[in-house]
């Protein structure tokens, strides 16, 4: 089952509480959520397509108020297929170009999958991340003396990025085994 990320971020926070398009927005646009969209453009049509895939339903709240607004709820349906995304092993190939998407996973994971599925999926992310910082490692030696400055420096910037990945996902697991 394939979920886009906006559309997990919207799931993932009508499961939260219900909502509305319009505190979908609010949510983007005043946190950082906002780089996967605050354009009502991207946001309602994603609320159609879970509708209409039976994962959210929508219904008027306070249908007696000038602008009566849509709120939308998870539906069971919906609430499975979020669980089912959120419990999809972590792969290099998501570490390498799916952070967005592995960070939202682990956002709502505790609360719909559970500490033992969240403490898997850190796990997973710390050994994946690790092979490819590994595998960063052996082309940046490779690649010693024969690259430009500049294309070197962005290559340690990488490098460093995923060391930090690391170093979050090893405190995040003491962390989480503590509570």
């Amino acid at each position: 089952m394939t979920i886009s990320t906006l559309s997990l971020a919207v799931l993932g926070l009508i499961q939260q509480e219900p909502r509305s398009g319009y505190d979908l927005r609010k949510v983007f646009s005043t946190t950082p959520m906002g780089h996967f969209s605050t354009s009502p453009g991207a946001i309602y049509p994603a609320l159609k397509r879970l509708e209409k895939n039976g994962w959210i339903r929508g219904s008027i709240d306070n249908n007696k108020a000038l602008r009566p607004r849509m709120v939308y709820r998870i539906t069971a349906k919906g609430l499975h297929a979020l669980k089912q995304h959120l419990l999809q092993t972590v792969t290099q190939n998501a570490v390498i170009w799916r952070m967005d998407d592995l960070m939202l996973r682990f956002a709502f994971m505790d609360e719909v999958a559970g500490r033992e599925y969240t403490l898997k999926f850190l796990q997973e992310f710390l050994a994946e991340t690790k092979s490819y910082l590994r595998t960063l490692r052996q082309y940046q030696d490779q690649m010693k003396g024969t690259i430009p400055a500049t294309a070197r420096l962005a290559m340690e910037n990488g490098i460093n990025n995923y060391q930090m990945n690391v170093r979050w996902a090893e405190r995040a697991i003491k962390e989480l085994a503590k509570d």
